[in-house]
């Protein structure tokens, strides 16, 4: 997983040819910390079929706000630069799994 930022964000995510998932978090958000390891399990296994990203609220804010993002943890899946799917708050491991293959 690698941390994106407002630059970055329509090179790594929109322009991407896998799917994207995007971790908003937050370093203070103890949930955002709770599900970071289940977010990264998962960005491992699904590794070659997708990519996980992270995007810290406090220093970016003008991608969280153009996605609605009021809420974190959120789980925003990109696929072909659109929006396939959204998860807010923390989520069980098997909701987050489900999820991830929502986006394969």
């Amino acid at each position: 997983m690698i941390d994106i930022n407002d630059s970055n964000f329509k090179d790594v995510v929109l322009e991407s040819n896998i799917p994207v998932i995007v971790d908003f978090w937050a370093t203070w958000c103890a949930p955002c910390n709770a599900m970071l390891p289940l977010v990264e399990e998962f960005a491992h296994e699904f590794g070659s079929q997708l990519s996980v990203v992270k995007m810290n609220v406090d220093e970016n804010q003008k991608v969280p706000a153009k996605y609605g993002v009021r809420g974190i943890p959120t789980l925003i899946g990109f696929k072909n630069g659109e929006v396939h799917g959204v998860l807010i708050g923390a989520m069980s491991k098997s909701k987050i799994k489900e999820f991830f293959e929502s986006l394969m």
